[in-house]
């Protein structure tokens, strides 16, 4: 069978699976994607992307060539010769791991389950998830894995707004139930990926990921606590860190910022950190980094708090924030430190406000907030604006003539001069 007759299911259309089933309809796949959600599929359906890294006519190009179509019926996937899950992993409220999204979606697949099909898991999540969770469900159609169908495991690498590496240049890990369920991904995934790296196992493929986002929470956070430290010995973090990055080799640049956010990064460690609970075994690494996670924010406030000292009490300040999402230039706000400060700052007493070029509104304790516009007038009523999110839209001339006082979390307004004062996280001046 040719490559642009190949018929692929995509199942969760988010932040992993729309970028995937677009690139592949764009590589000549028969794309058919699956989604619950109505509201994703009406907007896919007018060719209106949800996804800051997805164009409108991108989408609306392999649509209107018949290589793709947004369905909320598994049944189409029936004639598909391969199905990829890209679904949510969340954690629950107890923070342990929320397979729901993996076991809905195996239960749907095992009902429509054919012969010969490829079922490959791109998922975050811990190890043995796929032999253990995900293998059973599927079997429940009455097929074998490694028999009847194949089974394989590959975690996504997606970074939302980095425009440096398109989706198919990131090297890609995989691997597969049994040897045969192995080779028949690479066949399909060497035709879609510039490189694809194999490993021993499915586990093997799975704690890869973890191990990666775990890396980069960890030394995050231990980079937010040397910025906090250094703010005690009034030295400049962001100066030490640039001069140690001199340094050819034995040194990787980490930089401080008002908490850890995203998907990934703060969610995948705690999936390895309840893996690790059920083998009777404590990761001290994981452990430290999330609480100091969590006492970031509240050093935001307090930080806060001690910069409006010769000004006004915290309570019945208007604080200002710039940015809610968790990174700069995207509209993603999923677990952002910025909503554990707005309610923080609220609790507190203090009066809050946000503006985000790419967030209209959010709902912190059951209260919705309006991005308010960047007037001078706004800029000068704020008592502190905290700089949350580094979004290149910043208008840092404009904020540093009409504002008071800033406490920029980020860094960004180095470099500009103005009548505010401005205070950075791990010390500096402007």
């Amino acid at each position: 069978m040719q490559t642009e007759k190949k018929r692929i299911g995509i199942v969760g259309l988010g932040y992993v699976g729309l970028p995937l089933a677009i690139m592949l309809a764009d590589k000549g796949f028969n794309v058919t994607g699956i989604d619950p959600d109505l509201q994703k599929l009406a907007k896919l359906d007018q060719g209106i992307s949800y996804i800051n890294d997805i164009e409108d006519d991108r989408i609306q190009a392999v649509i209107s060539a018949n290589q793709f179509k947004a369905l909320s019926d598994f049944n189409a996937l029936k004639q598909v010769e391969s199905i990829v899950i890209c679904v949510p992993t969340p954690l629950t409220e107890q923070g342990t791991p929320d397979l729901s999204y993996i076991q809905s979606a195996g239960e749907q697949i095992s009902r429509i389950l054919q012969n010969n099909q490829l079922i490959i898991l791109e998922s975050t999540t811990y190890p043995g998830t796929t032999r253990e969770v995900l293998l059973p469900i599927l079997e429940q159609s009455g097929l074998k894995a490694g028999i009847d169908f194949n089974l394989a495991y590959s975690p996504e690498r997606i970074d939302p707004g980095n425009k440096s590496f398109t989706v198919n240049e990131i090297p890609k890990i995989l691997s597969g139930l049994t040897q045969a369920c192995k080779e028949k991904a690479f066949e399909l995934y060497s035709k879609i990926y510039k490189t694809v790296v194999l490993v021993s196992s499915t586990e093997v493929a799975e704690m890869a990921k973890i191990l990666e986002n775990s890396y980069r929470f960890i030394n995050i956070s231990f980079i937010n606590e040397m910025a906090i430290l250094c703010d005690h010995l009034h030295l400049d973090i962001w100066e030490i860190i640039q001069a140690a990055n001199t340094k050819p080799y034995g040194f990787q640049a980490f930089y401080p910022g008002p908490g850890i956010g995203g998907h990934c990064i703060p969610v995948d460690p705690m999936y390895l950190q309840w893996k690790a609970k059920q083998n009777h075994y404590i990761s001290k690494f994981i452990e430290f980094s999330d609480a100091m996670n969590l006492e970031m924010v509240k050093y935001i406030v307090n930080r806060t708090e001690q910069l409006l000292v010769h000004k006004k009490p915290l309570k019945g300040a208007n604080i200002l924030l710039y940015g809610v999402t968790y990174k700069g230039d995207i509209a993603d706000t999923r677990d952002s430190a910025a909503f554990l400060i707005i309610h923080e700052l609220k609790q507190a007493g203090a009066n809050v406000s946000y503006h985000d070029p790419y967030i209209p509104s959010i709902t912190i304790d059951q209260e919705t907030l309006n991005s308010v516009q960047l007037t001078d007038a706004v800029l000068a009523e704020s008592d502190c604006l905290i700089v949350l999110t580094n979004h290149s839209a910043l208008p840092a001339q404009q904020i540093l003539e009409h504002t008071s006082l800033v406490f920029d979390t980020r860094h960004t307004l180095f470099g500009h001069k103005g009548k505010a004062k401005v205070c950075f996280l791990g010390g500096g001046e402007p």
